[in-house]
């Protein structure tokens, strides 16, 4: 399903109104997953400097590197006037800086006055927005009082429209095609990286009715000893009997990620892994259990924090994190953490990356559901078994 041109009008004004309570004047957004979300704009260019100009009022205005200007035509519903490119040989020159030439290009469109001495947002925490970037602005713009906009966008993105959802469910499929991959894949003598190639052709195939998109992260496979540590990747090795392998990945549809982990087995797991994995299970099914609008995150997180220690065990990190869209190099949206701190109140249609992951001495085991909280509790996206996956378990 497109996103309709009616929709992106109540994105823009929900960040408008956001912006109102935040006493901002006007937004620049450089986060390419906002960009996205708030004008369609999808290229790989968020590598060079490019800033979408949000007014209290009035049209919003893109700038971009000459050559890329072209693509939020091709992608974007932005009228071409609206979109401004900058010259190429100001990309990644010592001295000069792209947003250089933006500051003089928003003061020739009069815009700069209208905001004088008020305070303008920055995305100063985005993979995307530098120290020399934001230099620059403050240079180039000395009338405008630049201040942090903590991820404001990100935050009017956290509760999905129907449609949204429903990407999010073709998302799910290809999370689950790929997951399945990995399941027929990881066997003993393969290599890691043949089951890594495997794995990412599965979630750029997607499915018979529609097509995958490439992911915000690359497949993670932390494998044996190196289990006890999450986010590694793959080598060359072949997989040896006896151990674990996390799989860690999301399929990818129009942007939308919904990510999955499991756990494969190859050969007999110890007690002391099927006790992480039966614990885990358990407080996974807990926790969602607990998931409904008017919760507080803390509370999915104590539920868990309870369900582990009866089993004589603890996690220190968060279980889990809002997902939407996704750009290299993260899946998560930045906002609502579930921890025991983070007192946001769930809400319909937020969603959420629900980790169960135990980081052991010389092996590990994560177990995740991504899910959706509906009017009066929880829609999981994916149904594959909830447990240790062994070998052969699927035949």
């Amino acid at each position: 399903m497109d996103i309709s041109l009616s929709e992106y009008g109540e994105r823009i004004r929900g960040v408008r109104e956001r912006m109102s309570q935040q006493g901002l004047s006007a937004l620049m957004v450089s986060d390419p997953s906002n960009l996205y979300y708030l004008t369609g704009y999808n290229a790989w260019s968020f590598y060079t400097a490019q800033v979408l100009f949000v007014p209290a009022a009035g049209d919003l205005v893109l700038f971009a590197r000459t050559m890329d200007a072209h693509g939020a035509f091709r992608t974007s519903w932005l009228p071409q006037e609206n979109v401004f490119g900058y010259p190429d040989e100001l990309v990644h020159r010592a001295g000069v800086h792209p947003f250089d030439w933006v500051g003089g290009m928003l003061r020739e469109l009069g815009v700069v006055a209208s905001a004088a001495g008020e305070q303008v947002g920055l995305e100063l925490d985005s993979h995307f927005f530098s120290p020399k970037a934001y230099r620059a602005l403050v240079a180039a713009l000395p009338e405008w009082d630049f201040v942090d906009s903590v991820e404001l966008v990100n935050w009017v993105r956290s509760v999905k429209s129907l449609a949204e959802i429903d990407l999010m469910r073709s998302a799910a499929q290809i999370a689950t095609a790929a997951m399945t991959t990995a399941f027929e894949s990881v066997r003993v003598g393969s290599r890691q990286c043949d089951v890594a190639a495997e794995i990412s052709r599965a979630q750029i195939r997607g499915t018979a009715e529609f097509g995958g998109d490439y992911p915000a992260i690359v497949p993670m496979m932390p494998t044996g000893a190196e289990a006890d540590t999450p986010h590694l990747t793959w080598t060359d090795a072949p997989f040896e009997d006896g151990q674990a392998v996390i799989v860690e990945l999301a399929g990818a549809y129009r942007r939308y990620h919904v990510p999955l982990a499991r756990t494969v087995m190859l050969g007999r797991p110890s007690l002391e892994l099927q006790r992480v994995a039966g614990a885990v299970g358990e407080g996974i099914q807990a926790v969602l259990e607990m998931v409904r609008p008017g919760v507080q995150a803390r509370d999915l997180a104590t539920t868990w924090e309870r369900v582990l220690a009866m089993h004589g065990l603890a996690k220190p990190s968060r279980i889990g994190y809002s997902i939407g869209i996704g750009y290299p190099p993260d899946w998560g949206e930045r906002t609502v953490s579930l921890r025991g701190e983070d007192e946001t109140v769930l809400r319909e249609n937020m969603t959420f990356h629900l980790i169960g992951g135990m980081w052991m001495d010389n092996y590990g085991y994560e177990l995740s559901e991504p899910m959706r909280v509906t009017a009066t509790g929880v829609e999981t996206f994916t149904s594959l078994p909830r447990q240790l996956i062994t070998t052969g378990i699927l035949s």
